[in-house]
Order: C-alpha cells, then structure tokens, then sequence
C-alpha cells in the first residue's frame, strides 16, 4: 500500500505551515498562516501574474493562486538545491497535495532577469534581503522583475535612528544563524527601494509585537541550546524587529 498523504508530509521537515488537506498540516518551523494578515496581500490577485522569490516550501506561492492570480512562479536556490538545511521536498508535496499549477524555477535571486523569466505584477520577496551579502544588488535584481508592486518582508535592526542604517552581522550574532548578513533599519530600506526605481514605498508594518513574539518562539530552542553550551541565550536587541514594505514602480 502506498504512503498516505500524511506519512509522506511526515518525512519532510518543513519550514512552511501549509494545510495540505482538510485538517492535514504541516509540522512547519514557522506559522506562516499566521503572518498573512501581516503582509497586507492584495485580497484579489485576480488575472495578476505573481512572482515569489525564494519560495522555500511556497505557502505564498500556493496564497497568490487561492487569491486568483492568473500565473504564479516560485523561484528558490538556497533553500531548494538540498545542501543546506533544506529541500524542495515540501514544495513538490504541497503542489501536488493542493492541485496546484505554481510554476517552479531553480533561480538564485542575483539570477533574476526579465529576458529570461519576463515581468510580474505582483513580485514577493519575504524573508531574503537579510540573507543577502549584498542586499542592494539584491534589490536591482528584484526591481529588475517587477512590474507594479513588491511586497518585501524583512528583519530591521537599528531602529533607534532615522537615518538610513543598517547592522552588519559577520558570525553568528543574528539568531545564531551565519546567513544572516545585514540588518537594514526601515529608513534604509525604504532608500534603497527608492534607489532601485520605486516610486512609492509604504512601510506597512514598522514592527509587529505579535512577529516579534512568534520570532521568539521558533528561536527558543537554539537559544537554549546556545545557553547549554555558552550559559547563556543571546539577548535580541530591542532595536530589532521585522517590518514589511509595499513598494510600487508609479506613484
């Protein structure tokens, strides 16, 4: 007998808490349900084309097409070519398990080029620039791509001043993490997006209390592991936080 829908969900360590089937969800490391209303999606995405860059297991990818969009491409490299802490496992299943017609392509974000994937109305970009050694490059590429509008979510740290700043973290200081390279504050964020050729950029959410809290959550066991070895769990500094950005191409 063939492995049921759930035994198959089972073997695969998700990042994504994608509802497979009714009642069926994955065991993910992040509730990404929960960040929808955070993000401010447009509600109808109905007849748009949607880019999403670094997909991961493609929650928003599979949320762009709920949301009526008329094409939806997922692209990853980091989190997808399976010699990092994960695969593309979990976005194959979920395709498969929704029915789904997400388009995939295995595009690092650097990569991106209108000649080759063409341009999106609606392009995302959640949770990368942070994991960017060179975010600005990151950020022409994205630009590059995007027809109207681009919804980025990021990590900010250096909140405490208005002038464009960002942190650069060149170990582990960020969530024990070494992909974590920069953290931008909004100001610098929003300049950069203006830099690339946005016209029109709205920060949605500065800092959200409830991210910061599930942040907190998801990080506990690493950092009682840290605390095991070292005696002591990094502190997150309180200048530190996520914001998101609403970024158009016309005023």
């Amino acid at each position: 007998m063939p492995p049921s829908l759930a035994d198959r969900a089972a073997q695969i360590d998700w990042f994504h808490t994608i509802e497979l089937a009714p009642g069926l969800v994955t065991a993910g490391r992040d509730d990404t349900r929960a960040r929808v209303d955070v993000l401010q999606l447009p509600d109808d995405l109905t007849g748009k084309t949607v880019l999403d860059v670094g997909a991961w297991d493609g929650f928003f990818s599979f949320e762009a097409e709920r949301r009526g969009a008329a094409r939806v491409l997922a692209t990853d490299s980091f989190a997808w070519n399976g010699t990092n802490w994960s695969t593309k496992a979990g976005f194959l299943l979920a395709r498969e398990a929704l029915s789904s017609s997400v388009e995939d392509r295995h595009v690092d974000i650097l990569d991106l080029d209108p000649a080759d994937l063409g341009m999106f109305d609606v392009v995302l970009c959640l949770g990368v620039l942070y994991h960017m050694r060179h975010p600005l490059l990151a950020l022409e590429r994205v630009a590059a791509v995007t027809g109207d509008l681009l919804v980025l979510e990021t990590h900010v740290d250096m909140t405490w001043t208005r002038r464009p700043a960002a942190a650069f973290y060149p170990s582990h200081q960020l969530g024990l993490d070494p992909t974590n390279w920069w953290g931008p504050n909004p100001e610098a964020v929003a300049g950069m997006l203006h830099a690339v050729g946005f016209q029109h950029v709205d920060v949605v959410t500065p800092d959200s209390t409830a991210y910061r809290a599930a942040r907190t959550l998801r990080r506990l066991p690493r950092y009682l592991q840290h605390a095991a070895r070292h005696r002591a769990a990094p502190p997150e500094h309180p200048a530190q936080g996520r914001a998101v950005f609403h970024a158009r191409k016309r005023a």
